[in-house]
């Protein structure tokens, strides 16, 4: 069992398909990113949110530290590698997942947290292709990272081809997470409506269709 595991929560990304900032979008009585970030707490510790330089983030009810990205444009590896490298003496694991995560479940965190267990990462691969968010990965990773972003290699797919990482096959996690619920991300306005209505919340002031800003 991994002894040590925080968290990191990447707010980062440019929304282009939603028109928003996503982490902002609201999700009952809190916003997308502060659903997450509840969703994490209590089972790994301690949490990173890593958000551009110039980003307003909400206040949450639980610990939280905030990392910015100097370096935009290098994508989610480069908000990876701050979240990782801010966790490293502390930590030697953390779940990295994504701000527009709205159902990752904690039996789900847990799970991955313990399929990692000898193994720079843990990825789930479903519906033959990976998902590198929701997955959990070694915090000495982010030197590892660095070095690809230098050479030009900023994908998380990069990262993942450069490990020994463990992947994980949906009968793995079908107890912790029967519908996979935790692998669902919000990219559009009507990824947006459908999860709103999936968790029994009504749709309020609609995002702006992507390029209207």
């Amino acid at each position: 069992m991994i002894d040590t595991c925080g968290g990191v929560v990447l707010c980062g990304g440019q929304s282009k398909r939603m028109g928003r900032d996503k982490g902002s979008l609201p999700f009952g009585d809190e916003s997308l990113l502060q659903r997450v970030v509840r969703q994490l707490h209590g089972v790994v510790a301690p949490i990173v949110v890593v958000g551009s330089s110039d980003a307003t983030l909400p206040a949450f009810a639980m610990d939280v530290e905030v990392a910015s990205d100097q370096r935009p444009g290098r994508g989610p590896l480069e908000g990876l590698r701050i979240g990782l490298a801010a966790l490293a003496s502390r930590a030697s694991f953390a779940f990295v997942v994504g701000c527009d995560y709205p159902f990752v479940l904690p039996a789900f965190i847990a799970r991955m947290k313990s399929l990692a267990v000898g193994h720079d990462a843990a990825v789930v691969r479903f519906a033959e292709r990976l998902h590198p968010l929701a997955g959990v990965y070694r915090t000495a990773l982010s030197a590892r990272a660095d070095e690809l972003l230098t050479v030009g290699k900023p994908r998380l797919l990069d990262l993942i081809a450069a490990s020994h990482v463990r992947l994980v096959g949906p009968d793995e996690l079908l107890d912790a997470d029967p519908q996979l619920l935790s692998l669902q991300n919000v990219n559009s306005p009507a990824d947006y409506a459908a999860a709103l209505a999936a968790a029994g919340f009504p749709l309020g002031e609609s995002p702006p269709a992507a390029g209207l800003l």
